[in-house]
């Protein structure tokens, strides 16, 4: 039977109008399914008027304007649900589901499915187990000690994977599918006797690690920025009383 890493996957990456989970919105998004390694891939691409400014911050980097989604974007409702659906529809299926910085990405899609469907992720899954791969946290633990950046360009060099057209929801999430093989071949002998189900809780405990690595540095530096330990959804903020 073939490792988890050459078998099914799936992948999943948007692009947003800012980088506040809880405030801006989803501009386009993908989904990337692959029946094993090698296969072609199949393709879904979403794009989405948010109802919101642009600012050209974001345009700069994924290059999609206010016109432009007004023009071809489709409203946020039916769009979120159609996302959801795909996702659960795998997750149903036992498929792992890989997302660069997965807290990013599966947090904003649940914000907007609250603001849209007046639901949540959790409650499209209706009970089956979204199984996660996030080659930033894996790369992380895995090889902690290199030095240098680790985004999904910086991924993509680190193992040999073609990114053309970065910030692209779907060459983001194509080349997020093909960073997992590959992180999951440098690095079988430590792997391939995980199932993927036991990847993603010992994920959720390396990721708060890390959180509370990077959190202690940055305290050290003066740094007030805060670091968010759940993975890979992080929780619904609470109305001050």
């Amino acid at each position: 039977m073939p490792c988890w890493f050459e078998g099914p996957l799936a992948a999943f990456d948007t692009e947003t109008t800012g980088v506040d989970v809880e405030q801006d919105r989803i501009v386009s998004a993908a989904f990337v399914t692959q029946s094993q390694a090698g296969a072609a891939p199949v393709i879904t691409r979403w794009l989405v008027n948010p109802g919101v400014p642009v600012p050209e911050e974001a345009t700069a980097i994924h290059g999609l304007d206010e016109e432009h989604l007004q023009r071809h974007g489709r409203w946020p409702a039916p769009v979120m649900e159609e996302v959801a659906r795909a996702l659960a529809g795998h997750a149903a299926r036992g498929i792992p589901l890989a997302v660069m910085n997965a807290p990013f990405d599966l947090t904003m899609l649940d914000r907007e499915l609250r603001r849209h469907r007046a639901s949540s992720l959790a409650g499209y899954l209706g009970g089956a187990a979204l199984c996660v791969l996030d080659p930033w946290v894996l790369d992380k633990h895995l090889d902690r000690y290199r030095k240098g950046r680790r985004t999904l360009s910086d991924l993509c060099r680190q193992y040999g994977v073609e990114l053309t057209g970065a910030h692209d929801a779907a060459a983001d999430a194509a080349a997020t599918l093909e960073v997992v093989r590959a992180v999951g071949r440098r690095f079988a002998s430590r792997l391939e006797r995980l199932s993927p189900p036991e990847l993603h809780t010992r994920q959720a405990v390396w990721h708060a690690a890390q959180a509370r690595g990077l959190q202690a540095w940055f305290a050290r530096n003066g740094s007030e920025e805060q670091c968010d330990p759940a993975w890979p959804l992080r929780p619904e903020l609470t109305a001050a009383a």
